[in-house]
C-alpha cells in the first residue's frame, strides 16, 4: 500500500493517542501510526523531496495539527500531542474515518480555518472557511509545485539547448563543470577545443584547482539517442590522450548498449543525458536566474522560553 495521506492518518493517530493514555512526542506517535498501517521500513524512511523530513513524520504531524484545530487533541508542549475528552467522545461514536468533513462539524475548526476578511467594507460577504480538500499536506503541495516548476524549467532549457550553436553548447557544458567546482580560476578552468579537428574531444577541464588531473569532455547537441559507437569513439580519443577520465554529455538520451559499454570499460566514463544536464544547470545556476525567493517561517520556540 502507498504511504497514507494525512487525512487517512487522522483516525489511526487518534486511536494511538487514546491507547497511550498520555502525551506522545511526534516521533513516537508517527512511528505508532506507521505501525497501525503496517508500513515497511522503506516506506518509513522515504523522505520529502527536500530531504528534511520523512513523509510519515510530516503527515502524522499535519494530521495532529488539523485535529488540534477541532479540539480532538491538544498540544501540552512543543512536539507533543495528547487526546482530549472531545477526541475520546468521537472515538466512542465509532467513526469510519476522520477527514475534513468530520472536522468541519466542530465550530472551533471552522473558526480557525476561516479566512480573515482583511478589513474590507461592511458590504463584503462573510469570510468563508478554508477547509482542507486535498489529500496532500501543505508541505507536500509546496514540494510538488516546486518539482513541477523545475520540470517545466528543465523542458525549457532543453528546448533552448536544442537550438544552440554546437560550439556555444560545448562552452555551456564547460561553464557548468566549472560551476560544479572543477578547475581553478575562471580564466584557466577550462578550454574548448577548436571547432574542427578535435580528435573526438570537445573540452578539457581540470579536475581540481591544482590541475593534478584533467577531465576530457564530449558534448553533443543531438536529438537522436546516443548508441554504443559514439561512446566507443570517445574512449578511443581518451586513450589517444593517455587519459582515464571523461564525461560524455548529450541533450538527448543514451541507448542501453551505450550505458552497458561505459560501465564495462576500464576508463572512468560518466554519461549525462539531457534531463540530467538540465537538472544540473538548475542546481548550479547555469543559464537560469532566480526571480523570486519564498521564505517559509516557523515558530522560534527558544524565543518564548522563560529566561
Amino acid at each position: 500500500m502507498p504511504i497514507p495521506t494525512y487525512q487517512e492518518m487522522m483516525l489511526p493517530l487518534l486511536r494511538v493517542l487514546d491507547a497511550a493514555g498520555k502525551e506522545l512526542h511526534q516521533k513516537e506517535y508517527s512511528a505508532l501510526t506507521a505501525d497501525a498501517f503496517g508500513l515497511s521500513e522503506e516506506q518509513r524512511q522515504e523522505r520529502l523531496p527536500s530531504g528534511v523530513q520523512t513523509y510519515v513524520f510530516n503527515r502524522a504531524g499535519w494530521a495532529g495539527w488539523y485535529m488540534q484545530q477541532a479540539g480532538l487533541v491538544e498540544k501540552p508542549k512543543r512536539g507533543h500531542l495528547r487526546i482530549t475528552e472531545e477526541g475520546r467522545k468521537l472515538l466512542a461514536s465509532n467513526p469510519a474515518a476522520i477527514d475534513s468533513k468530520v472536522l468541519s462539524a466542530y465550530p472551533s475548526f471552522v473558526e480557525k480555518m476561516t479566512k480573515v476578511s482583511g478589513g474590507g467594507p461592511p458590504t463584503d460577504p462573510e469570510p468563508e472557511p478554508i477547509l482542507p480538500t486535498s489529500p496532500l499536506t501543505p508541505n507536500d503541495q509546496i514540494e510538488q509545485a516546486e518539482l513541477k516548476l523545475k520540470a517545466q524549467l528543465a523542458s525549457d532549457l532543453l528546448d533552448l539547448m536544442s537550438r544552440m550553436d554546437p560550439y556555444r553548447f560545448e562552452q555551456l557544458v564547460v561553464d557548468l563543470l566549472f560551476a560544479m567546482g572543477y578547475g581553478g580560476s575562471r580564466a584557466e578552468a577550462a578550454q574548448v577545443t577548436q571547432k574542427s579537428n578535435d580528435g573526438g574531444i570537445d573540452g578539457i577541464i581540470s579536475e581540481d584547482r591544482l590541475g593534478l588531473d584533467v577531465i576530457y569532455v564530449q558534448a553533443k547537441r543531438w536529438q537522436s539517442t546516443v548508441g554504443r559507437e559514439p561512446i566507443q569513439s570517445f574512449v578511443g580519443a581518451l586513450a589517444g590522450k593517455h587519459a582515464t577520465k571523461g564525461v560524455f554529455i548529450t541533450t538527448s538520451d543514451f541507448h542501453k548498449n551505450a550505458l552497458d559499454y561505459a560501465k564495462g570499460v576500464t576508463h572512468k566514463i560518466i554519461l549525462i543525458n539531457g534531463q540530467r544536464l538540465a537538472e544540473l544547470m538548475i542546481e548550479y545556476g547555469v543559464g537560469v536566474s532566480t526571480v523570486r525567493t519564498i521564505a517559509l517561517k516557523r515558530v522560534d520556540s527558544d524565543y518564548f522560553e522563560e529566561g
